[in-house]
Protein backbone atom coordinates (compact mmCIF):
# COMPACT_ATOMS: atom_id res chain seq x y z
CA UNK A 1 0.00 0.00 0.00
CA UNK A 2 2.86 2.40 0.86
CA UNK A 3 4.45 1.68 -2.53
CA UNK A 4 1.17 2.48 -4.32
CA UNK A 5 0.86 5.78 -2.42
CA UNK A 6 4.41 6.77 -3.38
CA UNK A 7 3.73 5.86 -7.00
CA UNK A 8 0.55 7.96 -7.09
CA UNK A 9 2.34 10.91 -5.47
CA UNK A 10 5.18 10.74 -7.98
CA UNK A 11 2.67 10.51 -10.85
CA UNK A 12 0.80 13.57 -9.59
CA UNK A 13 4.04 15.56 -9.29
CA UNK A 14 5.13 14.50 -12.78
CA UNK A 15 1.74 15.45 -14.22
CA UNK A 16 1.88 18.86 -12.55
CA UNK A 17 5.40 19.41 -13.91
CA UNK A 18 4.33 18.51 -17.44
CA UNK A 19 1.27 20.74 -17.16
CA UNK A 20 3.37 23.69 -16.00
CA UNK A 21 5.89 23.08 -18.77
CA UNK A 22 3.14 22.94 -21.39
CA UNK A 23 1.65 26.15 -20.00
CA UNK A 24 5.01 27.93 -20.09
CA UNK A 25 5.85 26.68 -23.59
CA UNK A 26 2.41 27.46 -25.02
CA UNK A 27 0.97 30.44 -23.15
CA UNK A 28 -2.58 31.48 -23.89
CA UNK A 29 -3.61 34.63 -25.73
CA UNK A 30 -3.65 37.78 -23.65
CA UNK A 31 -4.52 41.47 -23.78
CA UNK A 32 -2.46 44.33 -25.18
CA UNK A 33 -3.27 47.87 -24.01
CA UNK A 34 -2.60 50.86 -26.25
CA UNK A 35 -2.18 53.96 -24.09
CA UNK A 36 -2.30 57.28 -25.96
CA UNK A 37 -0.71 60.49 -24.68
CA UNK A 38 -1.67 63.60 -26.67
CA UNK A 39 1.03 66.25 -26.40
CA UNK A 40 2.61 69.42 -27.64
CA UNK A 41 6.14 68.12 -28.08
CA UNK A 42 6.69 66.39 -24.70
CA UNK A 43 3.99 68.19 -22.70
CA UNK A 44 0.61 66.52 -22.25
CA UNK A 45 -2.19 68.70 -23.61
CA UNK A 46 -4.59 70.35 -21.20
CA UNK A 47 -7.69 71.62 -22.99
CA UNK A 48 -9.18 75.06 -22.37
CA UNK A 49 -11.48 77.74 -23.72
CA UNK A 50 -10.40 81.03 -25.30
CA UNK A 51 -9.40 82.67 -22.03
CA UNK A 52 -8.23 79.61 -20.10
CA UNK A 53 -5.10 80.16 -18.03
CA UNK A 54 -4.56 76.43 -17.49
CA UNK A 55 -4.67 75.28 -21.14
CA UNK A 56 -1.40 74.04 -22.61
CA UNK A 57 -0.12 76.48 -25.23
CA UNK A 58 2.22 75.82 -28.12
CA UNK A 59 4.07 77.95 -30.66
CA UNK A 60 4.27 76.71 -34.24
CA UNK A 61 7.31 76.81 -36.51
CA UNK A 62 5.68 79.85 -38.15
CA UNK A 63 5.54 81.60 -34.77
CA UNK A 64 1.81 81.28 -34.07
CA UNK A 65 0.78 80.57 -30.49
CA UNK A 66 -2.21 78.24 -30.17
CA UNK A 67 -4.07 75.99 -27.76
CA UNK A 68 -6.89 73.46 -28.03
CA UNK A 69 -10.38 73.15 -26.58
CA UNK A 70 -11.07 69.79 -28.27
CA UNK A 71 -8.88 66.96 -29.61
CA UNK A 72 -10.38 63.79 -31.11
CA UNK A 73 -9.25 61.23 -33.67
CA UNK A 74 -10.20 57.77 -34.91
CA UNK A 75 -7.90 54.74 -34.68
CA UNK A 76 -8.78 51.61 -36.71
CA UNK A 77 -7.29 48.76 -38.79
CA UNK A 78 -4.88 47.73 -36.01
CA UNK A 79 -2.19 45.13 -36.77
CA UNK A 80 0.63 43.78 -34.65
CA UNK A 81 3.83 42.61 -36.35
CA UNK A 82 5.67 39.58 -34.93
CA UNK A 83 9.44 39.53 -34.62
CA UNK A 84 9.54 37.28 -37.72
CA UNK A 85 7.59 39.84 -39.76
CA UNK A 86 4.22 38.05 -39.66
CA UNK A 87 1.30 40.49 -39.49
CA UNK A 88 -1.47 39.73 -36.98
CA UNK A 89 -4.67 41.73 -37.70
CA UNK A 90 -6.96 42.80 -34.88
CA UNK A 91 -10.64 42.87 -35.94
CA UNK A 92 -9.68 44.93 -38.97
CA UNK A 93 -13.07 44.41 -40.64
CA UNK A 94 -15.18 45.16 -37.57
CA UNK A 95 -15.38 48.78 -36.43
CA UNK A 96 -17.29 47.76 -33.31
CA UNK A 97 -14.43 45.56 -32.10
CA UNK A 98 -11.41 47.11 -33.78
CA UNK A 99 -11.87 50.88 -33.95
CA UNK A 100 -12.13 53.63 -31.36
CA UNK A 101 -12.36 57.39 -30.91
CA UNK A 102 -9.51 58.87 -28.88
CA UNK A 103 -10.90 61.91 -27.03
CA UNK A 104 -8.62 64.08 -24.92
CA UNK A 105 -11.62 65.15 -22.82
CA UNK A 106 -12.39 61.53 -21.85
CA UNK A 107 -9.58 59.91 -19.88
CA UNK A 108 -11.09 56.45 -20.31
CA UNK A 109 -10.78 56.72 -24.11
CA UNK A 110 -7.00 57.17 -23.95
CA UNK A 111 -6.46 53.47 -23.11
CA UNK A 112 -7.69 50.98 -25.70
CA UNK A 113 -7.51 47.27 -24.85
CA UNK A 114 -6.91 44.69 -27.57
CA UNK A 115 -8.31 41.42 -26.20
CA UNK A 116 -7.25 37.84 -26.97
CA UNK A 117 -4.14 38.79 -28.91
CA UNK A 118 -2.30 35.58 -29.98
CA UNK A 119 0.73 34.76 -27.85
CA UNK A 120 3.90 35.88 -29.63
CA UNK A 121 6.71 38.39 -29.53
CA UNK A 122 5.84 41.58 -31.42
CA UNK A 123 8.24 44.23 -32.77
CA UNK A 124 5.92 46.72 -34.53
CA UNK A 125 2.40 48.06 -34.53
CA UNK A 126 0.41 49.38 -37.48
CA UNK A 127 -2.90 51.20 -37.38
CA UNK A 128 -5.00 53.58 -39.40
CA UNK A 129 -5.58 57.24 -38.57
CA UNK A 130 -9.15 57.37 -39.82
CA UNK A 131 -11.14 54.65 -41.56
CA UNK A 132 -10.40 52.77 -44.77
CA UNK A 133 -12.46 53.79 -47.81
CA UNK A 134 -14.40 50.53 -47.97
CA UNK A 135 -15.59 50.96 -44.36
CA UNK A 136 -16.12 54.72 -44.34
CA UNK A 137 -19.92 54.77 -44.50
CA UNK A 138 -22.27 55.52 -41.64
CA UNK A 139 -23.47 51.94 -41.19
CA UNK A 140 -25.56 51.79 -38.02
CA UNK A 141 -26.74 48.24 -38.79
CA UNK A 142 -23.31 46.59 -39.18
CA UNK A 143 -21.44 48.63 -36.56
CA UNK A 144 -23.98 50.00 -34.06
CA UNK A 145 -21.44 50.39 -31.23
CA UNK A 146 -18.95 52.47 -33.21
CA UNK A 147 -21.75 54.39 -34.93
CA UNK A 148 -23.16 55.39 -31.54
CA UNK A 149 -19.75 56.34 -30.12
CA UNK A 150 -18.80 58.47 -33.13
CA UNK A 151 -22.21 60.06 -33.45
CA UNK A 152 -22.74 60.98 -29.80
CA UNK A 153 -23.53 64.66 -29.20
CA UNK A 154 -20.28 65.23 -27.31
CA UNK A 155 -18.23 63.38 -29.92
CA UNK A 156 -19.62 64.50 -33.31
CA UNK A 157 -17.22 62.48 -35.44
CA UNK A 158 -19.60 62.30 -38.40
CA UNK A 159 -19.89 64.71 -41.33
CA UNK A 160 -23.18 66.56 -41.33
CA UNK A 161 -23.98 65.42 -44.86
CA UNK A 162 -23.81 61.79 -43.71
CA UNK A 163 -21.37 60.21 -46.18
CA UNK A 164 -18.71 59.17 -43.71
CA UNK A 165 -16.82 59.79 -40.49
CA UNK A 166 -14.53 62.59 -39.41
CA UNK A 167 -11.04 61.21 -38.85
CA UNK A 168 -9.66 64.04 -36.72
CA UNK A 169 -11.42 66.93 -35.02
CA UNK A 170 -9.39 69.76 -33.50
CA UNK A 171 -10.95 72.90 -32.05
CA UNK A 172 -9.06 75.72 -30.41
CA UNK A 173 -7.66 79.20 -30.64
CA UNK A 174 -4.62 80.83 -32.22
CA UNK A 175 -2.62 84.06 -32.13
CA UNK A 176 -2.52 86.36 -29.13
CA UNK A 177 -6.08 87.55 -29.77
CA UNK A 178 -7.43 83.96 -29.59
CA UNK A 179 -9.04 83.69 -33.01
CA UNK A 180 -11.14 80.53 -33.37
CA UNK A 181 -9.54 77.47 -34.96
CA UNK A 182 -11.58 74.51 -36.21
CA UNK A 183 -9.72 71.84 -38.18
CA UNK A 184 -11.59 68.69 -39.24
CA UNK A 185 -10.22 66.01 -41.55
CA UNK A 186 -11.79 63.05 -43.32
CA UNK A 187 -12.11 61.48 -46.72
CA UNK A 188 -14.30 63.28 -49.23
CA UNK A 189 -16.57 62.04 -52.00
CA UNK A 190 -17.58 63.53 -55.31
CA UNK A 191 -20.71 63.20 -57.41
CA UNK A 192 -24.37 62.79 -56.46
CA UNK A 193 -26.22 60.39 -54.17
CA UNK A 194 -26.04 56.87 -55.56
CA UNK A 195 -23.06 57.73 -57.76
CA UNK A 196 -20.40 58.90 -55.31
CA UNK A 197 -16.71 58.43 -56.13
CA UNK A 198 -13.63 58.87 -53.95
CA UNK A 199 -12.42 62.45 -53.67
CA UNK A 200 -9.60 63.09 -51.20
CA UNK A 201 -8.50 59.97 -49.30
CA UNK A 202 -7.63 61.27 -45.82
CA UNK A 203 -6.97 57.80 -44.33
CA UNK A 204 -3.34 57.26 -43.33
CA UNK A 205 -1.62 54.01 -42.41
CA UNK A 206 0.79 54.41 -39.47
CA UNK A 207 3.76 52.09 -38.85
CA UNK A 208 5.62 52.32 -35.53
CA UNK A 209 8.61 50.38 -34.25
CA UNK A 210 8.30 49.31 -30.62
CA UNK A 211 11.00 50.51 -28.23
CA UNK A 212 11.35 46.92 -27.03
CA UNK A 213 9.52 43.78 -28.12
CA UNK A 214 6.07 43.25 -26.63
CA UNK A 215 5.77 39.70 -25.28
CA UNK A 216 2.17 38.50 -25.28
CA UNK A 217 1.12 35.33 -23.52
CA UNK A 218 2.05 35.00 -19.87
CA UNK A 219 2.25 38.80 -19.98
CA UNK A 220 -0.25 41.48 -21.05
CA UNK A 221 1.94 44.32 -22.31
CA UNK A 222 1.10 48.02 -22.45
CA UNK A 223 2.28 50.00 -25.47
CA UNK A 224 2.52 53.73 -24.80
CA UNK A 225 2.01 55.90 -27.88
CA UNK A 226 2.60 59.64 -28.07
CA UNK A 227 0.55 61.76 -30.47
CA UNK A 228 2.45 65.04 -30.81
CA UNK A 229 0.04 67.74 -31.99
CA UNK A 230 2.91 70.15 -32.46
CA UNK A 231 2.97 68.42 -35.87
CA UNK A 232 -0.45 69.86 -36.77
CA UNK A 233 1.11 73.13 -37.89
CA UNK A 234 4.80 72.13 -37.85
CA UNK A 235 4.84 68.70 -39.42
CA UNK A 236 7.56 66.90 -41.36
CA UNK A 237 5.68 67.59 -44.60
CA UNK A 238 4.21 71.08 -44.17
CA UNK A 239 4.87 74.19 -42.12
CA UNK A 240 1.45 75.83 -41.90
CA UNK A 241 0.62 79.45 -41.22
CA UNK A 242 -3.02 79.95 -40.30
CA UNK A 243 -4.65 82.87 -42.07
CA UNK A 244 -8.16 84.31 -42.30
CA UNK A 245 -7.50 85.23 -45.90
CA UNK A 246 -8.90 83.27 -48.81
CA UNK A 247 -6.38 84.09 -51.52
CA UNK A 248 -4.15 81.54 -53.23
CA UNK A 249 -1.16 82.93 -51.38
CA UNK A 250 -2.66 82.06 -48.00
CA UNK A 251 -1.11 78.91 -46.56
CA UNK A 252 -4.20 77.47 -44.83
CA UNK A 253 -7.33 78.79 -43.22
CA UNK A 254 -8.18 77.73 -39.66
CA UNK A 255 -11.90 77.10 -40.15
CA UNK A 256 -13.14 76.63 -43.70
CA UNK A 257 -10.54 75.09 -45.96
CA UNK A 258 -10.57 73.36 -49.31
CA UNK A 259 -9.85 69.66 -49.68
CA UNK A 260 -6.38 70.53 -50.97
CA UNK A 261 -5.68 72.60 -47.87
CA UNK A 262 -7.10 69.85 -45.65
CA UNK A 263 -4.49 67.44 -47.03
CA UNK A 264 -1.75 69.65 -45.54
CA UNK A 265 -3.11 68.92 -42.06
CA UNK A 266 -3.69 65.24 -42.90
CA UNK A 267 -0.10 64.76 -44.08
CA UNK A 268 1.25 66.46 -40.96
CA UNK A 269 -0.84 64.38 -38.54
CA UNK A 270 -0.80 61.03 -40.34
CA UNK A 271 2.24 61.23 -42.58
CA UNK A 272 2.29 61.40 -46.36
CA UNK A 273 2.29 57.62 -46.80
CA UNK A 274 5.72 57.45 -48.42
CA UNK A 275 8.64 59.31 -46.82
CA UNK A 276 6.68 59.76 -43.58
CA UNK A 277 4.74 56.75 -42.26
CA UNK A 278 4.60 57.80 -38.61
CA UNK A 279 3.07 61.29 -38.72
CA UNK A 280 2.58 62.68 -35.23
CA UNK A 281 2.82 59.24 -33.58
CA UNK A 282 5.70 57.50 -31.81
CA UNK A 283 6.06 54.69 -29.28
CA UNK A 284 7.57 55.98 -26.05
CA UNK A 285 7.74 52.71 -24.12
CA UNK A 286 6.55 49.12 -23.84
CA UNK A 287 5.69 47.68 -20.44
CA UNK A 288 5.78 43.88 -20.39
Amino acid sequence: METIKKYLLLSAVALAFVSCSDSDDNPAANNVTLEFNNTFKNTTIVLGDATSASATTNTSAAGQVHHFSEVKYVISNIRLIKDDGTEVPYNVNDLDKGATVIDQAKAESLSYVLSNVPSATYKQIKFGLGIKTEQNTLDQVRFPKFYAAAGANDTAMMWEWGTGYRFTKVEGFYDTDNKAMSIHTGSTVEGTEGAYTQGVNAYRDITLNLTTNAVVGSKAPKIKIKADFDKLLSGATNTITLSTGTGMSDNATPNVHTAAQMVKFVDNLGGNGSSDITGMFSVTSVEN
